[in-house]
């Protein structure tokens, strides 16, 4: 069974900066080794020649012309606000110094 060493396995936690038990470690020695060789299949992969692009959605978007439509007057839609000013509508603040 492939695995990193202890030592690989607790230098990847300080460099994320989190601490893991021995069981973890354990743990990690096996997981870590399994995303490591698949990143290295990745690498293998000869991608640079192909054209070809995959997508998990088979239909085409379907996109609408913009069109200008009608203003609504303030007037209309103020009731639906909970505070305004004149013809401004007043939001929260949602920037904390």
């Amino acid at each position: 069974m492939d695995k990193l060493t202890r030592e690989e396995v607790l230098h990847v936690a300080r460099l994320a900066r989190i601490q893991v038990s021995d069981e973890e470690i354990e743990k990690y020695q096996i997981t870590l080794k399994q995303l490591l060789d698949d990143v290295d299949k990745i690498k293998e992969m000869d991608s640079l020649d192909t054209k070809e692009l995959v997508t998990p959605v088979s239909e085409e978007s379907s996109l609408r012309e913009d069109e200008v439509g009608e203003m609504i007057p303030f007037s209309e839609f103020k009731g639906n606000v909970p505070h305004s000013v004149g013809n401004f509508i007043e939001v929260p603040v949602m920037i904390n110094e």
